[in-house]
Order: C-alpha cells, then structure tokens, then sequence
C-alpha cells in the first residue's frame, strides 16, 4: 500500500534534473509557447481563486524581467520555472497590479493559503517558493565573498572569482519532530511563546552537526521537556520550505513522565490524554484557550493518528 505524503510533498512533477545542465534545451524551454511560471514576490505566491479554495497561477512566462527563471521541471510534459519577481516589484503598493500580472491574482503567504489549496499545486508553489528563496540570498560566493551567479537552471550558484570557482547547491535543514508519548494514552504538548494564542503542538528541533536523526529526537526531548525516551519510530516526512527545512517526523515513548520545561525553549509543556484531545478534536474548538496545530502540518497528522489508536 503506498503510504499517504504530507501536505507540500508529492508535486505532480518530473523533475528533468538532466536537462539543467543543457543550456540550450533549458533556451528552448523558456521561449516555448508552453512554458508556465509559478510568480513569488516577497516571498509570497501569486494565487488566484476565491479566499475559500486559493489555486496556483500557472502563467505564460513572462519576459523583460531581471531575475531569470529557475527551472522547476516538467508538469505534463510542459516546462515550469518558478520567477521570483521581488526586485522587479519592489516599492510597488499592489504589485499584482503590474502589468504583466494584473488580473492574473494576489500575492498570498503559503503558509495562509496553501492548507485550503489543492495538494499537488501547494507542493509546486511550496518548491518554487523554496527554490527561490535560497537563490535570493546568494548572491555571493560563501568561500571568497565574490559575486555568485546562477547555474544550471537556478539549481546551482557559481563563484565568478577563477582562483576560487566553488559551486553552491541548495540547502534543506533537517529538523526532526515527535509525537512523545507514555506508551498508553497521554502525549506531551508543548507551547511556544511564537504560537498562535492556545495552540500547542508536538516538540521539534533542527538535527545538529555529526548526529544521527535518532539522536536528536532523543537530545531535543531531553533539553525541552527533560524526558529520557526509547522506541524511536520513523513515521513520514514533509517539506517545509518556510524558508528552508524538511520535517522528519517520529514518534518515542517517554521513560519518565516527570517533565521539567526549558522555559529558553518553551513557554509551557505538560501530559494530554487521548480523551482530552479526542474531545477537543470532535467538538472542533479552535479558540484562545486551546488549539491543535494546523491541519497542513505534519505535527497535526501525527497528532491525528495518534489520537484516533485504539
């Protein structure tokens, strides 16, 4: 049985890898009647439809910009570039007004919208997206500081000094995230200062240098809740492009139920039963005092599975 992706994976896409390297095929690509772009400025996306049900912009590539195209791959056997057109848009109070994009959408966070989205276009909106932004930020070479530019369709960054000449390719950063539990009915929920007001969620923590995804599962348990675990369980993952992760998610059985938050980490931590959250879930209270995560994350969709074990 092919196991169901998180929301943002699975974009309906190939992505042609080999056709990067070939300059002139990625010309053709670009001036082919067929071509689509996928628009990002500031990084928000260019989407269309009503506020209820939001659908990517899939538009003829547009020309004269400065920032050139990155190519995404191939969606039906037709190229797709993602443009990021945030210098070109720059000062610009409502830069769907331009001409090359009026009438065409509004420029929307991915993080708002893409939860109502379907999900083969939030997952090409969350890799043009992604792409974009990594591109945007370097622009110099990190080794010699010499201007960078861009390679291989937007999937590389060439250092222009010859003395120097490293290429850079884009960067994802590994965090994990785990559904803790007791081994019987109650989970451990935790709460950032930086959530939405009631929201709590599973832990996380970005993977560290030299350590292995189980160790840090283990590590950040420890150094927020203070909770030694066991049976560390792969569960899925998820990309996370806001602006340059992917989830790693899993699940751990606690050792110890005695928690002790790092207040540096957490605004609060504490036990939830299985009953509280089933409550919670079939009452569909989404208010101030207590709130699930939100249902495009992968901490929902371990929550969501957890809660409905027998």
């Amino acid at each position: 049985m092919t196991q169901r992706l998180n929301k943002y994976a699975g974009g309906p896409i190939d992505r042609a890898a080999h056709r990067r390297k070939d300059p002139d095929w990625l010309a053709d690509a670009q001036a082919s009647p067929r071509a689509r772009a996928l628009v990002v400025s500031g990084g928000r996306s260019l989407v269309g439809g009503p506020a209820e049900a939001p659908r990517a912009v899939f538009l003829p590539l547009p020309v004269g910009f400065e920032t050139a195209p990155v190519f995404l791959g191939l969606a039906d056997g037709a190229p797709l570039f993602a443009l990021d057109l945030s210098a070109d848009l720059k000062g610009l109070e409502a830069p769907e007004e331009h001409p090359a994009l009026a009438g065409h959408g509004r420029f929307e966070d991915l993080r708002a919208v893409g939860p109502l989205m379907p999900d083969g276009e939030a997952s090409l909106c969350a890799y043009a997206r992604g792409i974009t932004w990594w591109n945007a930020r370097h622009h110099f070479c990190g080794v010699c500081g010499a201007p960078a530019e861009g390679g291989e369709g937007g999937h590389v960054r060439l250092c222009t000094n010859p003395d120097c000449g490293t290429h850079h390719f884009p960067r994802t950063d590994p965090a994990v995230i785990m559904l803790v539990h007791d081994g019987a009915d109650r989970v451990v929920l935790g709460r950032n200062a930086r959530f939405p007001p009631g929201m709590h969620s599973v832990l996380a923590g970005f993977v560290e240098t030299g350590e292995a995804l189980e160790e840090a599962v283990a590590r950040e348990v420890m150094e927020e809740v203070g909770l030694p675990v066991t049976d560390v369980q792969y569960h899925s993952s998820q990309p996370w492009p806001f602006p340059a992760s992917i989830m790693l998610g899993f699940s751990a059985r606690a050792v110890s139920l005695d928690i002790r938050v790092d207040e540096n980490e957490l605004e609060s931590a504490r036990w939830f039963t299985r009953d509280f959250l089933r409550d919670v879930t079939s009452r569909g209270t989404n208010g101030e005092e207590f709130r699930l995560p939100r249902q495009d994350s992968i901490a929902r969709r371990l929550l969501d599975e957890w809660i409905a074990e027998e």
